[in-house]
């Protein structure tokens, strides 16, 4: 059965215990971390040393930074494999499995003026596969993951469908760089959603769920049972985190999430 977590910000509580205790009262069984730029995260090792070996159940880590590896400036691009480098790090100091990352996110998109960005796709490309080779190999060493997550066309010009995702992957030809599928950009990007995670099965490493709104699952029109069936059609057997906005206060809606998503699972 696939674990199902919610991300560290809408958990009350002033410790990740405090955190993991509410999460299983309101039925998930781990947090996903949110892990911010600046060597920040590398900051929280104590604490987050402290809640692994207290049991709290931390899998993943979605990124929270300014800039990301395909920035247009190449210090930035820099310092952004810099401080994921240092995540995937932490992550496997707590025994965590990895940690993703977009192409970009907030930098440029094709359907907003001016439309054509100031690089190449040829090197688009090239500055992805430099960037996603060294985080590859440093995943390797530590023994986690990278997850690549394409995000829709409005927030990201650079990846935004599973093929493109799973595309880059096999020319880094890395087994520790996988995909992340996130539902909410599935549902603007994939023609066919279910059809799409079917083809990129063997590349998927992390899913994230919300609704065709961003708001927690359930409170728009994405198809759970459809996505249940997927998940199971393709062997999916790792946690699938709520990365969403809510709808109300977290204790009203968030209890509801994870019994409708378990009857599908």
């Amino acid at each position: 059965m696939n674990a199902i977590t919610v991300q560290e910000q809408h958990l009350p509580g002033d410790s990740l215990e405090q955190k993991f205790e509410i999460a299983q009262a309101w039925g998930f069984d781990g947090i996903e971390l949110r892990s911010r730029g600046d060597l920040h995260f590398a900051s929280r090792l104590p604490e987050l040393r402290r809640a692994a070996a207290s049991g709290v159940v931390m899998p993943t880590t979605c990124v929270e930074m300014s800039h990301f590896i395909g920035a247009f400036d190449s210090d930035l691009r820099e310092d952004a494999i810099v401080q994921l480098s240092s995540q995937l790090t932490v992550m496997a100091e707590i025994g965590g499995v990895g940690v993703m990352t977009p192409g970009s996110y907030g930098m440029f998109s094709r359907r907003l003026p001016p439309f054509e960005p100031p690089r190449s796709p040829e090197e688009d490309r090239s500055i992805l596969l430099d960037a996603l080779g060294r985080l590859g190999e440093h995943a390797e060493k530590e023994g986690v993951e990278l997850f690549l997550e394409p995000l829709n066309r409005y927030e990201d010009y650079l990846v935004n469908t599973l093929a493109q995702a799973a595309d880059l992957i096999r020319e880094v030809g890395s087994p520790a760089v996988r995909i992340v599928a996130d539902t909410y950009h599935m549902n603007i990007e994939e023609a066919d959603p279910a059809a799409a995670l079917l083809a990129v099965a063997p590349y998927i490493g992390h899913l994230q769920a919300s609704d065709s709104n961003r708001l927690e699952p359930g409170a728009g029109h994405i198809d759970w049972a459809l996505f249940g069936a997927t998940v199971n059609a393709i062997g999916y057997d790792r946690s699938i985190a709520i990365e969403s906005r809510l709808s109300g206060d977290a204790a009203d809606v968030l209890p509801l999430v994870a019994p409708m998503l378990r009857r599908y699972l």
